[in-house]
């Protein structure tokens, strides 16, 4: 890849990363470049790598060359730097290592977020805390067999571990056998949970289609939880008229926002016929879709995110993307063959 490319490609994930969020962190970036596999990020968390370079996909240079044109692009758009703190989801909350060779510079360059001169200093100083806050403790629920490494015990799969230092360990062996498992599914009640517990874990598991983990539920003390089921009760019928509330406030605004993704399609391409463009905004902007229209960059009406609504639209409905498909044509050569006709009709709509 040359360097032209790559900064380019930088740039285009920092800005995407600015719109969504008003900071750019470094590691987010390179998983953007897709360098830094997600799954692989989350296991670094746990402590269970030495450093982040070892799950990267490209050679240390290269992970130096991305970072100095994200420092190089940050300042020019007079972006404020904020180091901050990674801490291991560990018991000990060690501090988490980038490289392998731990050089202090490009730690630096890693520990630090370049946050948007548009926020007060309230709501940076928030956002810093927020960063540095040590994670949450995370507990597995396995998809094959293991052993403990503590009492050497045979486990079956879906039973929790918690790793250390890279070591599964039973509950029992890793103090947390006091705890009860609380399901995900009542928001009000896990949150509470949590906040009375002393104690409390994260409970993940692995999708394997989906390659990443997924949150299951948490554990915590059975006080905790106790406590925490009676706050919900004493005070359900006013949650629940807040839930209506909310659902017909978040329809206004799912209205609101289709049309105004509908005239931002137009204004971008004046050729799009109006009733396309509504088309295309209230197919994207369905909320619960996970469509483009519902990201940060989406509801911010970011040009890049209102292209790849349309083109996502015109994939459809104006090739014969979905024909390839079904007669066995892998999803990227499909891409390929009908690229020449989306092009053609983005052109026609860009007047």
């Amino acid at each position: 890849m040359s360097s032209e490319k790559l900064r380019r490609r930088v740039v285009t994930a920092a800005e995407t990363a600015l719109t969504r969020s008003k900071y750019v962190a470094p590691v987010e970036v390179l998983n953007a470049l897709g360098w830094l596999p997600a799954p692989r990020v989350d296991e670094w968390r746990r402590g269970q790598l030495p450093h982040l370079e070892q799950a990267t996909a490209v050679d240390a240079g290269k992970i130096v060359e991305a970072l100095e044109y994200l420092s190089g692009w940050a300042r020019e758009r007079s972006l404020r730097p904020s180091e901050t703190a990674y801490l291991a989801s560990t018991r000990d909350r060690r501090n988490l290592r980038f490289t392998a060779a731990a050089d202090e510079r490009v730690e630096l360059a890693f520990r630090t977020h370049w946050v948007s001169p548009e926020l007060s200093d309230k709501r940076r100083a928030q956002l810093a805390a927020r960063q540095s806050k040590a994670p949450d403790l995370v507990v597995v629920s396995p998809l094959n067999e293991w052993t403990c490494t503590g009492c050497r015990s045979a486990a079956e799969a879906g039973e929790f571990l918690f790793q250390e230092d890279g070591e599964p360990l039973c509950l029992s062996c890793a103090d947390f056998d006091h705890l009860i498992f609380l399901p995900s599914g009542n928001a009000a009640l896990s949150r509470r949970a949590k906040k009375e517990s002393t104690l409390s874990a994260v409970v993940v598991r692995f999708n394997r289609r989906r390659k990443r983990y997924e949150r299951q539920g948490i554990l915590v003390e059975e006080a905790a939880l106790e406590r925490a089921e009676g706050q919900c009760l004493a005070d359900a019928d006013v949650r629940e008229r807040r839930r209506e509330r909310d659902a017909v406030r978040r329809a206004a605004q799912d209205v609101e926002f289709a049309a105004d993704l509908a005239a931002a399609i137009v204004r971008q391409f004046p050729g799009c016929p109006a009733d396309r463009a509504r088309a295309i905004a209230e197919h994207a902007a369905t909320r619960g879709s996970g469509r483009v229209g519902r990201s940060a960059a989406g509801r911010a009406l970011d040009e890049n995110a209102i292209r790849l609504a349309v083109i996502a639209s015109v994939r459809h409905l104006d090739t014969n993307y979905d024909e390839l498909l079904m007669s066995g044509v892998a999803r990227e050569d499909a891409r390929d063959r009908i690229r020449d006709d989306i092009d053609r009709v983005l052109e026609s709509w860009r007047g």
